[in-house]
């Protein structure tokens, strides 16, 4: 008779609520969801990209967005909004997933060993690309972040563009790319290295900026980035590696541009 008693365990246990349970988004879920990160992304990119032609002076047309969009200004402000976009749209997917969000996105630390084998990793591939370069006589610092740099250095925001350069590009692109897409698909028929070969695809396919060369450098950086994601099961090992790769670029750029 206890089973009938509305106190007992067993009649408390009927009435509670059940909860779904946690879930990770499949393949088109989750290629779904990085359609509306990407597009929360470049929405909180635009904004800026808007306000600078609003502030301009004549017409705010095509020309105006053009000519604001080369300002190293405007790109380091563009992509520092783009992380809290990018954020949003990231804890609402996975709160609807109902698993945890540091959880979803590996968002765990890694040893220091760990992080000084990323690095020595990264290293080693950039000397390659960088031998090549100079092999195939092909710029080794796209002329794209020359004149960005030279932009931002004369506007007195080179230290705005180090902190959307080195900090808020790896994490908003390392959460989406490494963390979101590598995580769903990884659990799909793709496994491990097709997770790790379409997630770089598609994070290569943000640099719409490169050349041909500069987007081979692009990938290939991608699936090593992905490889230490799924290797040592940790976004911030990526985050850190991708954060110190920017930095060494911006500096090799610098150089350049003192240089030049």
């Amino acid at each position: 008779m206890d089973s009938l008693d509305p106190a007992s365990p067993v009649a408390l246990a009927s009435h509670a609520p059940t909860r779904r349970p946690p879930r990770i988004w499949k393949f088109w879920g989750t290629a779904l969801w990085g359609l509306v990160v990407f597009g929360a992304m470049f929405a909180g990119q635009m904004a800026v990209v808007a306000w600078f032609v609003l502030r301009e002076e004549g017409p705010a047309d095509i020309a105006a967005a053009i000519n604001v969009l080369g300002g190293g200004l405007t790109i380091s402000l563009s992509v520092i909004t783009g992380l809290p976009a990018v954020l949003g749209a990231l804890w609402i997917a996975i709160r609807i997933s109902g698993t945890p969000f540091a959880d979803y996105l590996a968002l765990r630390w890694t040893s220091w060993k760990n992080i000084a084998i990323g690095i020595a990793s990264l290293a080693m591939l950039v000397l390659g690309w960088e031998l090549l370069s100079r092999a195939v006589h092909h710029e080794s610092t796209p002329e794209f972040m020359m004149d960005v740099l030279r932009s931002a250095r004369a506007d007195g925001a080179l230290w705005l563009l180090l902190i959307a350069f080195c900090v808020a590009a790896p994490v908003s692109e390392e959460f989406f790319s490494r963390g979101f897409l590598y995580r769903g698909w990884s659990e799909t028929f793709l496994g491990r290295w097709g997770a790790i070969v379409l997630s770089s695809a598609v994070w290569t396919a943000l640099h719409l900026q490169y050349d041909w060369f500069f987007f081979g450098e692009v990938f290939s950086i991608g699936l090593l980035l992905g490889y230490l994601r799924s290797r040592y099961q940790s976004t911030w090992l990526t985050v850190i590696v991708h954060g110190l790769n920017n930095l060494a670029a911006v500096v090799q750029t610098l150089v350049l541009v003192a240089s030049s």
